[in-house]
């Protein structure tokens, strides 16, 4: 019986090693509901969307567009963005937005920022993104969500920030909601912060679970902050479709608080992958 034993032990941990490089799966975690008595009820997630960034050059043009510009972006931003493989592009595994110090169009950086809009976009979901953030004062990287309304009336028709991190806060991650009721303009956006020491040296998985009822940040399947349902659109605008942006901002209303560090260019945001799951 021993050797039984022995014997389906070793199959086991032999097909545990199987294809266990970085990118051989998607299969994400699955989050879990809990009843009355704490016995966990597993969600059952399907995988609908994804971008892996395993080939190298521009990224996928079926998923990912371009905002282009250098407006300010609503926040006072210093940067230009472009679709320029000097800011953006697929290499060694990894989506690289890259912010650099060069003057473009009266700007004096260029950056990238990317968005699913018209290409993809969701109503709940759990969203998984696994990315590296930049250093540096002045930088601003973000991944977030924005509904797919057209026009879209800011913030009455909601704004999900996934992650967002400034650089002369280092390592502390914000997950935030913003909608009529309680957004950045009024100074009442409703979210959290959780500091990862290593956020700027490490990759680390951001999540986002959005439920018919409440919006759930994670890190690394570590819950930090949660959002729930209390009312009408104004303070709940998020049972209509949204799509996903990653950016990487310099300077703006926030980012730029204390200035830019004009050493510590250029600055790189590396993505591994973008997972997008909802329930069967």
């Amino acid at each position: 019986m021993k050797i039984v034993f022995a014997l389906i032990l070793l199959l086991c941990t032999a097909f545990a090693s199987v294809n266990c490089s970085k990118k051989s799966s998607v299969v994400g975690t699955q989050p879990v509901d809990t009843v009355s008595n704490g016995t966990p009820v597993p969600k059952t997630y399907q995988l609908v969307w994804a971008d892996e960034f395993n080939t190298d050059g521009a990224p996928d043009s079926t998923k990912w567009g371009y905002d282009l510009g250098g407006n300010g972006w609503g926040n006072n931003e210093l940067e230009y963005y472009t679709k320029s493989p000097d800011n953006v592009r697929v290499s060694g595994g990894n989506l690289i937005i890259e912010a650099k110090m060069e003057k473009k169009e009266g700007r004096n950086y260029t950056s990238a920022r990317l968005l699913t809009k018209n290409k993809a976009q969701w109503t709940y979901g759990k969203f998984d993104i696994k990315a590296k953030i930049p250093k540096g004062k002045g930088t601003w990287p973000a991944i977030w969500m924005l509904s797919a309304n057209d026009p879209l009336h800011w913030p009455d028709d909601g704004e999900l920030d996934i992650m967002e991190e400034v650089g002369f806060n280092p390592n502390v991650i914000y997950g935030t909601a913003h909608n009529k009721a309680y957004n950045g303009a009024n100074g009442l956006q409703k979210g959290g912060n959780k500091l990862i020491a290593d956020a700027q040296d490490s990759f680390h998985v951001y999540s986002l679970e959005w439920t018919p009822t409440a919006v759930t940040w994670s890190i690394d399947s570590t819950a930090f902050f949660k959002y729930t349902k209390q009312g009408g659109n104004d303070v709940w605008p998020y049972d209509k479709d949204f799509f996903m942006i990653l950016n990487l901002a310099i300077g703006g209303n926030w980012g730029g608080q204390q200035g830019v560090d004009n050493s510590v260019f250029p600055q790189q945001m590396l993505v591994d992958y973008v997972r997008v799951y909802q329930l069967k």
